[in-house]
C-alpha cells in the first residue's frame, strides 16, 4: 500500500481543531484512511475533488498521485462547505 502525504489546508485545519474532541478525532481518523476508505464522492463539475462525509461533515480534497499527496482543501458542516 502506497504511503501518502496529508496537506491540510488552514481553513480546514481551524475547522476541524474548533470541533469538540470526539467528532475531530473522528474527522482525522477519516482523513487519515484517504484516499480509498470512506464515504467518498467525486465532486460535480470540478474535475479531480472528491467530497468525504463523515456524519453531518463534509471534507473537500483532492488527490496529487504525481507525489502521493492528499491535499484537504476544506471542512465544514454539510450546508455550508460547499
Amino acid at each position: 500500500m502506497k504511503q501518502y502525504t496529508f496537506v491540510i489546508a488552514r481553513a480546514a485545519r481551524k475547522f476541524i481543531e474548533s470541533q469538540p474532541k470526539k467528532q475531530r478525532d473522528r474527522i482525522f481518523t477519516a482523513i487519515f484512511k484517504l484516499p480509498h476508505e470512506g464515504d467518498i464522492t467525486p465532486m460535480t463539475g470540478r474535475t479531480g475533488y472528491y467530497r468525504l462525509r463523515v456524519g453531518t461533515y463534509r471534507i473537500i480534497y483532492t488527490i496529487k498521485e504525481s507525489i502521493l499527496t492528499v491535499e484537504v482543501l476544506d471542512a465544514g458542516n454539510r450546508g455550508d462547505v460547499y
